[in-house]
């Protein structure tokens, strides 16, 4: 592996640190014969988030460019090595108002060649995309977290940098059991990323031997901003638990629920402390320089769409630097060769699982203000990796993509 290949894996330290070294290793190298010629990567990115619907509280809307921006970082982060390597990168976008729109931009994207694709999208629309990509299409999946993906719906060409529902719940399961919280009260919203959510969570506290005392669905439409300490201690009546779980993914009345529950219990699970893929509170290995130069781009903290983004750009550009190549097909048998390991801010490097292609990943346990902890957890033990700890083991999916 050359030296640069080296310096692209290493986290970045600081700006004037990383500067000094890409400066010092481009004077060592100046002298040595260039390629041939120049290897253009040309990246597509795809958004369409549906419209939420009326939301029943004042929680912070989701920004509309979520995952474009971390997208954008890393195709930074790709030239400042490509460039030593005469590799340019380039990022085509559409952020579409449909499904049939980001599926036309699709299709008109392969057409002017590109192969390469990160999207940020329903499970449905990945799967339209899937049927119409062709077999030298390279997609990831940057914004789908249903568990059918990586168990029964796989394809060989769709990789997931966004964690599944089961990471997310198996890291909050591994907590609660960790702390010994082992009775819940688990309520679930309407939507069906509440019950994604929801059933995922019933799957984690089976694993971890977790009791849901209560299981109730959250039915009202009432406007909770007046009625939060009226209606909530009410509907969390019960005899004993040790913490409260909600499953709200867009906030109608989860965000009411801590400090109003009928016992005084943690609130955990989309509201309170929760399992994310990536957070503005974390900030060790590194990750407070990533979150300064993401703010300096966007103008905002960094949310997991657009962690999960960065990570899809960064894997191909660590894969295209290891071979000099931006072939899919050659990029896909890099990513989950014994060799492939993305230094991602995380503490750990991150890889990718063959037999469905989700990357592994820690999974940080925050609240609004913090860092509570990091999943998974060493009492949790695996015969391979404890990684593999969180979500759907090999022998749990009926997934084998890579035969």
């Amino acid at each position: 592996m050359s030296i640069l290949a080296r310096l692209a894996r290493l986290p970045r330290l600081s700006r004037t640190v990383g500067a000094t070294l890409i400066t010092l290793v481009g004077t060592a190298v100046g002298a040595a014969p260039l390629q041939a010629g120049s290897l253009d990567v040309r990246i597509g990115y795809l958004q369409w988030v549906p419209d939420r619907g009326p939301v029943l509280s004042n929680v912070i809307p989701q920004p509309e460019d979520a995952g474009l921006r971390g997208a954008e970082l890393a195709i930074g982060d790709n030239s400042t090595t490509g460039k030593f390597l005469d590799q340019t990168y380039s990022l085509q976008s559409e952020v579409a108002e449909s499904e049939e729109a980001a599926v036309a931009a699709f299709e008109a994207m392969r057409q002017k060649g590109i192969e390469l694709f990160v999207v940020n999208a329903p499970a449905q629309t990945l799967k339209v995309m899937m049927d119409k990509a062709g077999d030298n299409t390279l997609i990831f999946n940057a914004g789908a977290k249903d568990d059918d993906l990586r168990t029964g719906q796989c394809h060989t060409n769709l990789l997931h940098t966004m964690p599944s529902y089961s990471m997310l719940t198996d890291a909050l399961g591994q907590w609660l059991s960790q702390r010994r919280w082992k009775d819940v009260f688990l309520i679930t919203g309407p939507t069906e990323a509440d019950q994604g959510w929801a059933n995922a969570f019933r799957r984690s506290a089976k694993r971890f031997g977790l009791k849901i005392v209560e299981d109730k669905p959250w039915t009202f439409d009432a406007d909770l901003r007046r009625t939060a300490s009226q209606e909530l201690p009410l509907f969390t009546q019960a005899d004993d638990y040790d913490a409260v779980v909600v499953a709200d993914a867009r906030g109608d009345f989860g965000e009411y629920v801590p400090f109003n529950t009928w016992l005084p219990r943690p609130v955990v699970g989309t509201q309170g402390m929760e399992p994310v893929a990536w957070h503005r509170v974390v900030e060790s290995w590194g990750a407070a320089q990533l979150q300064n130069r993401f703010r300096e781009l966007a103008g905002r903290d960094m949310n997991s769409e657009d962690y999960a983004a960065w990570t899809a750009v960064r894997s191909i550009g660590t894969a295209v630097t290891d071979i000099d190549s931006a072939a899919p097909a050659n990029i896909r048998n890099v990513l989950f060769s014994d060799n492939f390991q993305l230094a991602a801010f995380k503490g750990r490097k991150l890889t990718y699982r063959d037999w469905n292609g989700q990357l592994r990943q820690p999974i940080p346990l925050v609240h609004p203000h913090g860092l509570v902890a990091r999943a998974p957890f060493e009492s949790f033990l695996h015969p391979n990796t404890t990684m593999d700890t969180l979500g759907f083991d090999k022998p749990e999916s009926d997934c084998r993509i890579n035969g």
